[in-house]
């Protein structure tokens, strides 16, 4: 069982940047495949960026936010981070983070076996 805690949503300026943090709970952290959602009034879950097991040498990047967007893991902490910079009004939505375990990072909601209860992320224009 695996236990994941979003920190660091708020409002922020258009253009402005943040990082999210998610803290996981349980001593195999390192063995699960993370990764960062959102998901805006209406709209359906979205992956925003996901990264490997182990040591992260794998990440995935939505079109919407490559070049804008870092994840980053710590097995030591049990974090994992989401940078953003040049954020847009678009980017508003609730940030969730997930972890699968198994080796192949994956874009489908479904297939990620436990969720944080997600951080709000305001961008105003």
């Amino acid at each position: 069982q695996v236990q994941l805690v979003e920190s660091g949503g708020g409002l922020v300026q258009a253009g402005g940047s943040l990082r999210l943090s998610c803290a996981a709970s349980g001593r195999t952290f390192s063995s699960y495949c993370m990764a960062w959602f959102r998901q805006a009034p209406g709209k359906e879950r979205e992956v925003v960026a996901a990264i490997s097991y182990s040591g992260g040498d794998r990440t995935y990047y939505a079109d919407s936010v490559k070049g804008r967007a870092t994840i980053s893991r710590d097995n030591a902490k049990n974090t994992v981070y989401l940078q953003m910079h040049s954020l847009k009004p678009e980017d508003t939505a609730v940030y969730y983070c997930a972890a699968r375990s198994g080796t192949l990072i994956t874009t489908v909601p479904e297939t990620y076996d436990y969720w944080g209860q997600g951080t709000q992320v305001t961008v105003s224009s």
